[in-house]
Order: C-alpha cells, then structure tokens, then sequence
C-alpha cells in the first residue's frame, strides 16, 4: 500500500457532525500528524479508516482499490492503536503477543521479532499490569503490528509519557514509516514538529488545514485558538 486517498467523507451522529466533507491524502513512507482539540473528529475519522466506522457519505481507496469493495483485504494491511489501548492486564506480555498472533493467524516468530523492534526484550516476561506507561505503550504498538500492516493509526500514542518515554517512541515512529503510511493523532504541536513529515488539522469536523511540516508554523497561532 502506498497511498490512501480520503474523498469528500461526512460522518453524523444524530444531529451531531462527526465529520464534514473531509479530503486528504496520505502516502507511503510519511508521518502525517492529526491535530485537533476534543470533538473535532479525529477518533471518527480514525474509525472509519481502520474499518470500525462507516461514512455517511464520500469514499477512501487504499491504492485506488474502494474501502467498500476491498474491506477484508484492506483491513489485513491495517494497524490501529485506539487511545485507551485496551490490554489483558493479566496476562504477561510474551503471552498476549502470541495471542494476538493466533487472532491474526501470523507465525509465532513474529512475537519474538515485535518484542525486540518495540523495546521490550526486558520486559515480555512481565505481566502486563506490572509495566510501566510507556511500555504498555509499547505492547499496544507491537499487537498493531502483528500483521505487519502497510498503514498504522496510532491515536494519541505518547499521551501521559514522560520526555524521555515520547524521544524512544519517536524514534520508534520514524523508523516503522520508511515502509509504511503512520497517520499519528495528538494534541501536541511540538510532536508533530518532531516526527511528522505534513499535518493535517481537524476543527469540529471540517479539516481547516492540510500542509507540509515546513508549514506549521504558519498556523501555530490558528491551532493555539482552537485549543
């Protein structure tokens, strides 16, 4: 997969907009970073790219092949890290890997390669309660891997880390995106300053920006007021 192209995609809640006509497009080898306040739509929009949610209205093509006719193919190559990233507190870490594993159907040597490419070669044989923040951080970035997806939706992946938690993860994020398209949500400007090659910002469901990194500063004060 190369690139993802968003056309046009409005999304309702009852009376609520979720979304409203959203165009963008993402490309293999980039971090693009999703800004926006609460409410502005960036959790729908992150929905309704890993499959969970459908549009109302508009279109996305992975490689110009339709979500809509392509679903179970698409989603194959798709990894999604939610914000709450929901784990098995329980159970140790090497084990809930090679659960996920049998979900996706991959080779159990996929955990043992997960474990050393997201820093947890000290960790997998802890539970999974015992970790901390980051590393928990870490074991949700590893299960959205596991089917070694050409496009990754991480939603707000370093909230509550600490500096030097979010440097390691950054530069974690850099090196999955040389082969992959990382559509990367937070709340956090210097972030996307840090890791992401455009951005793309969201403001009660209307995209108000959608630039190359080199350009964020131009809208720094727009974002502040929206925060």
């Amino acid at each position: 997969m190369d690139i993802v192209t968003v056309e046009h995609i409005s999304k309702q809640y009852g009376r609520l907009t979720a979304l409203s006509d959203v165009s963008f497009t993402l490309h293999k080898g980039s971090v693009t970073g999703l800004l926006g306040v609460n409410g502005a739509g960036k959790s729908t929009l992150m929905k309704i790219l890993s499959g969970m949610l459908a549009p109302d209205s508009g279109s996305i093509t992975f490689d110009k092949q339709p979500f809509d006719s392509g679903r179970d193919v698409i989603r194959k190559q798709t990894g999604y890290l939610p914000e709450d990233n929901p784990l098995y507190d329980d159970m140790y870490v090497k084990e809930y890997l090679g659960y996920v594993a049998g979900l996706y159907g991959v080779d159990r040597l996929r955990v043992d390669q997960l474990i050393e490419k997201t820093g947890l070669v000290n960790e997998y044989k802890k539970t999974i309660k015992s970790l901390s923040r980051g590393n928990r951080q870490r074991v949700g970035i590893a299960q959205s891997l596991m089917n070694d997806p050409s496009f990754l939706i991480l939603d707000e992946a370093t909230s509550g880390l600490d500096p030097n938690q979010r440097e390691s993860l950054y530069l974690l994020f850099k090196e999955l995106a040389k082969d992959r398209i990382i559509l990367f949500s937070t709340h956090i400007l210097p972030e996307v300053k840090e890791i992401c090659s455009g951005f793309i910002l969201l403001d009660k469901g209307r995209l108000v920006a959608n630039r190359e990194i080199n350009q964020i500063d131009s809208i720094e004060n727009l974002f502040h007021t929206l925060t």
